[in-house]
């Protein structure tokens, strides 16, 4: 069943308004205002809005029961305290090697300008990569392992399908194959988008 059947997302300028509030917001009020908006959705709310925010459903159920708690928002400290636990990005040996590991075959950049780097993996994705290298970190440490190593989000085009191939596949296995074979022996390798138009 699809769980947006049963409640109208918000139109889009609503929420971009709503992603640029939560962005200036602290952790502690990111989590309770995410929290708040997943329940006046109510059904399907916490998948829309984790997906909308990038908040995801561990943090929304401690904001949600922050909420319940008058004590603890009447605290103005952003964590309770005790402070938590050390980044995983200070504590895990090899995290940033691995994480650099795991995407390289999946990134991708701007043919104009160097530092602009994407990737087409979706955070749970990289984590998933990661727990295979027997690194185990969630979504918000892949999160700040994009943004320490610049990588841009970018958002998926939506374009009219123009058919398929039986021999398709073929090519990128070619290129594939070749780029393995030039890095191998230390050879750079370009990738450009030859259809931009001026």
């Amino acid at each position: 069943m699809n769980l947006f059947a049963v409640m109208q997302p918000y139109p889009i300028e609503v929420e971009q308004q709503m992603q640029r509030f939560y962005q200036s917001l602290s952790e502690k009020d990111r989590r309770r205002y995410a929290a708040v908006e997943a329940l006046k959705l109510g059904r399907g709310g916490l998948s829309y809005i984790g997906q909308l925010l990038e908040c995801d459903d561990e943090a929304m159920q401690l904001g949600k029961r922050e909420l319940e708690h008058r004590e603890w928002l009447s605290q103005s400290r952003v964590r309770r305290a005790g402070g938590g636990r050390k980044a995983a990005l200070a504590t895990i040996a090899g995290l940033d090697e691995a994480f650099l590991r795991v995407i390289a075959k999946h990134t991708a950049g701007s043919p104009m300008d160097e530092t602009v780097k994407w990737t087409n993996l979706t955070r749970q994705e990289i984590a998933s990569l990661l727990n295979t290298e027997g690194i185990r970190v969630s979504v918000t440490v892949v999160d700040q392992l994009l943004e320490k190593h610049n990588y841009r989000k970018r958002k998926a085009q939506k374009r009219l399908a123009t058919g398929a191939h039986p021999q398709r596949n073929e090519q990128f296995e070619n290129i594939d194959q070749l780029k393995y074979t030039y890095q191998a022996v230390g050879n750079p390798v370009l990738s450009m988008d030859t259809k931009k138009e001026n």
